[in-house]
């Protein structure tokens, strides 16, 4: 199932898993991106039910940005290497 997923989420994953193996990797930066993760995706529920309640078009803007950031949190923290991780953090 995992391979399955990591074929499908292959464009993000590829974008961060580039370059030299991570040096500076900790496990606890997985567990911090994937708590990340988590509050993104909070964030984008509130926002979802401010906007639909708002009925504002321009309210779309922090639903997609909060949405997207969740995803590819989410995909990095679950999916990804220790390479990713880190790199989605910007360590070297």
């Amino acid at each position: 199932m995992k391979d399955a997923l990591r074929k499908l989420c292959r464009p993000v994953l590829a974008f961060f898993e580039k370059g030299e193996p991570a040096a500076s990797y900790r496990p606890s930066h997985r567990t911090i991106l994937l708590a990340a993760a988590t509050l993104f995706l909070i964030l984008f529920g509130v926002s979802l039910f401010f906007a639909l309640a708002a009925g504002q078009l321009g309210a779309v803007v922090p639903v997609v940005v909060f949405f997207v950031v969740s995803v590819v949190s989410l995909i990095v923290a679950t999916l990804g290497s220790d390479t990713a991780v880190a790199r989605i953090w910007g360590l070297k």
